[in-house]
Protein backbone atom coordinates (compact mmCIF):
# COMPACT_ATOMS: atom_id res chain seq x y z
CA UNK A 1 0.00 0.00 0.00
CA UNK A 2 1.18 3.51 -0.78
CA UNK A 3 2.66 5.38 2.17
CA UNK A 4 0.54 8.17 3.62
CA UNK A 5 3.10 10.88 2.90
CA UNK A 6 3.09 9.82 -0.75
CA UNK A 7 -0.70 9.87 -0.87
CA UNK A 8 -0.80 13.33 0.67
CA UNK A 9 1.82 14.56 -1.82
CA UNK A 10 -0.38 13.21 -4.63
CA UNK A 11 -3.37 14.98 -3.08
CA UNK A 12 -1.44 18.25 -3.02
CA UNK A 13 -0.54 17.84 -6.67
CA UNK A 14 -4.04 16.83 -7.80
CA UNK A 15 -6.22 19.03 -5.59
CA UNK A 16 -7.73 16.21 -3.53
CA UNK A 17 -8.03 15.43 0.19
CA UNK A 18 -8.35 12.60 2.68
CA UNK A 19 -10.74 12.58 5.64
CA UNK A 20 -8.99 11.83 8.94
CA UNK A 21 -11.41 10.48 11.54
CA UNK A 22 -10.79 9.93 15.24
CA UNK A 23 -12.08 6.76 16.89
CA UNK A 24 -12.56 6.09 20.59
CA UNK A 25 -13.83 2.51 20.91
CA UNK A 26 -14.90 -0.38 18.68
CA UNK A 27 -18.21 1.27 17.80
CA UNK A 28 -16.72 4.49 16.46
CA UNK A 29 -13.96 2.54 14.70
CA UNK A 30 -16.59 0.34 13.05
CA UNK A 31 -18.67 3.38 12.12
CA UNK A 32 -15.94 5.17 10.21
CA UNK A 33 -14.67 2.05 8.44
CA UNK A 34 -18.20 1.06 7.41
CA UNK A 35 -18.61 4.56 5.95
CA UNK A 36 -15.37 4.14 4.01
CA UNK A 37 -16.48 0.70 2.83
CA UNK A 38 -19.89 1.92 1.62
CA UNK A 39 -18.49 4.94 -0.21
CA UNK A 40 -15.42 3.08 -1.49
CA UNK A 41 -13.21 5.74 0.10
CA UNK A 42 -9.77 5.74 1.64
CA UNK A 43 -9.39 7.47 4.98
CA UNK A 44 -7.08 8.07 7.93
CA UNK A 45 -7.85 6.63 11.37
CA UNK A 46 -6.70 8.81 14.23
CA UNK A 47 -6.09 8.22 17.93
CA UNK A 48 -5.40 11.04 20.33
CA UNK A 49 -3.13 10.71 23.35
CA UNK A 50 -6.29 10.52 25.48
CA UNK A 51 -7.62 7.61 23.44
CA UNK A 52 -4.31 5.79 23.72
CA UNK A 53 -4.39 6.28 27.48
CA UNK A 54 -7.97 4.95 27.53
CA UNK A 55 -7.48 1.96 25.21
CA UNK A 56 -3.78 1.22 25.63
CA UNK A 57 -1.34 1.62 22.73
CA UNK A 58 -1.20 -2.06 21.78
CA UNK A 59 -4.99 -2.38 21.82
CA UNK A 60 -5.50 0.83 19.81
CA UNK A 61 -2.96 -0.24 17.19
CA UNK A 62 -4.25 -3.83 17.13
CA UNK A 63 -7.90 -2.79 16.82
CA UNK A 64 -7.16 -0.44 13.94
CA UNK A 65 -4.94 -2.88 12.05
CA UNK A 66 -7.36 -5.79 12.41
CA UNK A 67 -10.40 -3.69 11.54
CA UNK A 68 -8.81 -2.23 8.41
CA UNK A 69 -8.17 -5.76 7.20
CA UNK A 70 -11.64 -7.02 8.17
CA UNK A 71 -13.48 -4.13 6.49
CA UNK A 72 -11.28 -4.31 3.39
CA UNK A 73 -10.62 -0.58 3.06
CA UNK A 74 -7.55 1.54 2.39
CA UNK A 75 -6.71 3.31 5.63
CA UNK A 76 -3.73 4.60 7.57
CA UNK A 77 -3.25 4.96 11.34
CA UNK A 78 -2.22 8.37 12.67
CA UNK A 79 -1.46 9.85 16.09
CA UNK A 80 -3.41 13.10 16.45
CA UNK A 81 -1.98 16.00 18.50
CA UNK A 82 0.96 14.22 20.06
CA UNK A 83 2.32 16.62 22.66
CA UNK A 84 4.28 14.11 24.73
CA UNK A 85 7.47 13.27 22.83
CA UNK A 86 7.67 9.85 24.51
CA UNK A 87 4.13 8.97 23.36
CA UNK A 88 4.92 10.11 19.82
CA UNK A 89 8.04 7.95 19.72
CA UNK A 90 6.11 4.99 21.19
CA UNK A 91 3.55 5.26 18.38
CA UNK A 92 6.34 5.34 15.81
CA UNK A 93 7.89 2.24 17.38
CA UNK A 94 4.49 0.52 17.49
CA UNK A 95 4.07 0.80 13.74
CA UNK A 96 1.81 3.81 13.21
CA UNK A 97 1.76 5.05 9.61
CA UNK A 98 1.85 8.66 10.71
CA UNK A 99 2.31 10.84 13.78
CA UNK A 100 1.64 14.45 14.67
CA UNK A 101 4.01 16.27 16.95
CA UNK A 102 2.16 19.30 18.27
CA UNK A 103 4.45 21.87 19.87
CA UNK A 104 2.43 24.76 18.44
CA UNK A 105 1.81 26.37 21.84
CA UNK A 106 5.54 26.75 22.41
CA UNK A 107 7.74 29.54 20.97
CA UNK A 108 8.62 29.05 17.29
CA UNK A 109 12.27 28.17 18.00
CA UNK A 110 11.24 25.45 20.44
CA UNK A 111 8.50 24.18 18.11
CA UNK A 112 11.12 23.77 15.39
CA UNK A 113 13.55 22.00 17.74
CA UNK A 114 10.99 19.49 19.05
CA UNK A 115 9.55 18.85 15.60
CA UNK A 116 13.01 18.22 14.12
CA UNK A 117 13.68 15.68 16.88
CA UNK A 118 10.60 13.67 15.86
CA UNK A 119 11.33 13.97 12.13
CA UNK A 120 14.81 12.55 12.74
CA UNK A 121 13.44 9.76 14.95
CA UNK A 122 10.89 8.80 12.28
CA UNK A 123 13.37 8.80 9.38
CA UNK A 124 14.32 5.13 9.58
CA UNK A 125 10.63 4.17 9.75
CA UNK A 126 9.81 6.24 6.64
CA UNK A 127 6.47 7.40 8.00
CA UNK A 128 4.47 10.60 7.67
CA UNK A 129 5.18 13.36 10.20
CA UNK A 130 2.73 16.23 10.77
CA UNK A 131 3.24 19.35 12.87
CA UNK A 132 1.25 22.50 13.62
CA UNK A 133 2.05 26.17 13.21
CA UNK A 134 -0.18 29.02 14.33
CA UNK A 135 -3.06 29.14 16.81
CA UNK A 136 -5.85 26.63 16.30
CA UNK A 137 -7.84 26.79 19.52
CA UNK A 138 -8.36 23.51 21.37
CA UNK A 139 -11.47 22.53 23.33
CA UNK A 140 -12.22 25.12 26.00
CA UNK A 141 -9.79 27.69 24.63
CA UNK A 142 -10.68 31.13 23.27
CA UNK A 143 -11.67 30.78 19.60
CA UNK A 144 -9.58 33.77 18.57
CA UNK A 145 -8.08 33.68 15.10
CA UNK A 146 -4.30 34.07 14.74
CA UNK A 147 -3.46 32.88 11.25
CA UNK A 148 -0.43 30.98 10.00
CA UNK A 149 1.72 33.25 7.81
CA UNK A 150 3.20 31.93 4.53
CA UNK A 151 6.75 33.18 5.16
CA UNK A 152 6.84 31.65 8.66
CA UNK A 153 5.32 28.41 7.34
CA UNK A 154 7.99 28.19 4.64
CA UNK A 155 10.73 28.68 7.22
CA UNK A 156 9.18 26.10 9.55
CA UNK A 157 8.79 23.39 6.88
CA UNK A 158 12.30 23.91 5.52
CA UNK A 159 13.80 23.86 9.02
CA UNK A 160 11.99 20.71 10.17
CA UNK A 161 11.51 18.56 7.06
CA UNK A 162 7.92 17.64 7.96
CA UNK A 163 5.57 16.00 5.45
CA UNK A 164 2.36 17.71 6.56
CA UNK A 165 1.53 21.02 8.24
CA UNK A 166 -1.62 21.83 10.21
CA UNK A 167 -2.38 25.51 9.58
CA UNK A 168 -4.48 28.15 11.31
CA UNK A 169 -6.79 29.47 8.60
CA UNK A 170 -10.04 30.11 10.45
CA UNK A 171 -10.92 26.76 12.02
CA UNK A 172 -11.03 25.70 15.67
CA UNK A 173 -11.36 22.46 17.63
CA UNK A 174 -14.77 21.64 19.08
CA UNK A 175 -18.06 23.30 18.17
CA UNK A 176 -18.05 26.88 16.93
CA UNK A 177 -19.52 29.90 18.69
CA UNK A 178 -20.48 31.25 15.26
CA UNK A 179 -20.25 29.98 11.69
CA UNK A 180 -16.53 29.84 10.80
CA UNK A 181 -15.13 31.54 7.74
CA UNK A 182 -12.06 29.89 6.28
CA UNK A 183 -9.40 32.16 4.80
CA UNK A 184 -9.35 30.61 1.33
CA UNK A 185 -6.84 33.01 -0.22
CA UNK A 186 -4.47 32.39 2.70
CA UNK A 187 -4.78 28.62 2.17
CA UNK A 188 -3.79 29.14 -1.47
CA UNK A 189 -0.79 31.26 -0.47
CA UNK A 190 0.31 28.73 2.14
CA UNK A 191 0.00 25.88 -0.34
CA UNK A 192 2.23 27.71 -2.80
CA UNK A 193 4.74 28.65 -0.10
CA UNK A 194 5.46 25.18 1.33
CA UNK A 195 6.28 21.72 0.02
CA UNK A 196 4.37 20.03 2.86
CA UNK A 197 0.77 18.88 2.55
CA UNK A 198 -1.67 21.24 4.29
CA UNK A 199 -3.95 19.94 7.06
CA UNK A 200 -7.24 21.46 8.25
CA UNK A 201 -8.02 20.74 11.90
CA UNK A 202 -11.41 21.41 13.46
CA UNK A 203 -13.69 20.62 10.52
CA UNK A 204 -16.71 19.83 12.73
CA UNK A 205 -19.34 22.44 11.92
CA UNK A 206 -17.63 23.96 8.87
CA UNK A 207 -20.14 24.23 5.97
CA UNK A 208 -19.61 21.76 3.11
CA UNK A 209 -19.03 24.47 0.51
CA UNK A 210 -16.16 25.89 2.58
CA UNK A 211 -14.64 22.43 2.99
CA UNK A 212 -14.72 21.89 -0.77
CA UNK A 213 -13.30 25.35 -1.44
CA UNK A 214 -10.46 24.70 1.01
CA UNK A 215 -9.57 21.53 -0.91
CA UNK A 216 -9.55 23.44 -4.20
CA UNK A 217 -7.14 25.90 -2.63
CA UNK A 218 -4.71 23.33 -1.24
CA UNK A 219 -5.98 21.48 1.86
CA UNK A 220 -5.11 17.77 1.54
CA UNK A 221 -6.12 16.30 4.92
CA UNK A 222 -9.26 17.18 6.87
CA UNK A 223 -9.64 16.17 10.53
CA UNK A 224 -13.00 15.18 12.02
CA UNK A 225 -13.43 14.32 15.70
CA UNK A 226 -15.96 16.37 17.69
CA UNK A 227 -18.92 15.56 15.44
CA UNK A 228 -18.13 11.84 15.64
CA UNK A 229 -18.22 11.85 19.45
CA UNK A 230 -21.31 14.04 19.52
CA UNK A 231 -23.22 11.97 16.97
CA UNK A 232 -22.51 8.67 18.70
CA UNK A 233 -23.28 9.87 22.22
CA UNK A 234 -26.39 11.89 21.30
CA UNK A 235 -27.93 8.96 19.48
CA UNK A 236 -26.92 6.48 22.17
CA UNK A 237 -28.53 8.65 24.83
CA UNK A 238 -31.72 8.83 22.75
CA UNK A 239 -31.84 5.05 22.42
CA UNK A 240 -31.21 4.48 26.14
CA UNK A 241 -34.11 6.73 27.07
CA UNK A 242 -36.47 4.45 25.17
CA UNK A 243 -35.26 1.03 26.27
CA UNK A 244 -34.27 -0.98 29.32
CA UNK A 245 -32.38 -3.47 27.15
CA UNK A 246 -29.03 -4.20 28.80
CA UNK A 247 -27.56 -6.02 25.79
CA UNK A 248 -25.10 -3.45 24.47
CA UNK A 249 -24.67 -5.56 21.31
CA UNK A 250 -28.24 -4.64 20.41
CA UNK A 251 -28.24 -1.07 21.76
CA UNK A 252 -24.91 0.29 20.51
CA UNK A 253 -25.36 -0.54 16.78
CA UNK A 254 -28.16 2.03 16.46
CA UNK A 255 -25.82 4.83 17.49
CA UNK A 256 -23.03 3.32 15.39
CA UNK A 257 -25.22 3.40 12.27
CA UNK A 258 -26.01 7.10 12.77
CA UNK A 259 -22.30 7.80 13.07
CA UNK A 260 -21.66 5.85 9.87
CA UNK A 261 -24.22 8.04 8.10
CA UNK A 262 -22.46 11.18 9.37
CA UNK A 263 -19.05 10.03 8.14
CA UNK A 264 -20.50 8.97 4.77
CA UNK A 265 -21.84 12.49 4.35
CA UNK A 266 -18.41 13.94 5.15
CA UNK A 267 -16.67 11.55 2.75
CA UNK A 268 -19.07 12.44 -0.04
CA UNK A 269 -18.39 16.14 0.62
CA UNK A 270 -14.64 15.64 0.41
CA UNK A 271 -14.70 13.28 -2.58
CA UNK A 272 -16.63 15.70 -4.81
CA UNK A 273 -15.82 15.74 -8.52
Amino acid sequence: MIKLQEQLANNKKNGKALLATNFYNFETLSAVLTAAQRTKSALILQTSESSIKYLGLEVAKGMATSAIKQYGVTAWLHLDHGQDVDVVKACIDAGYDSVMIDASEKPLKENIKITKEIVRYAESYAINVEAELGYISKLGQDQKMIYTQPDEAKRFVEATGINALAVAVGSAHGFYNETPKLQLELIKELNEAVTAALVLHGSSGIPADQIQASIKNGITKINLATEIKNCFMTNLQAVLQKTDNIDLREVFPKATEKTTELVMEKLNTINFK
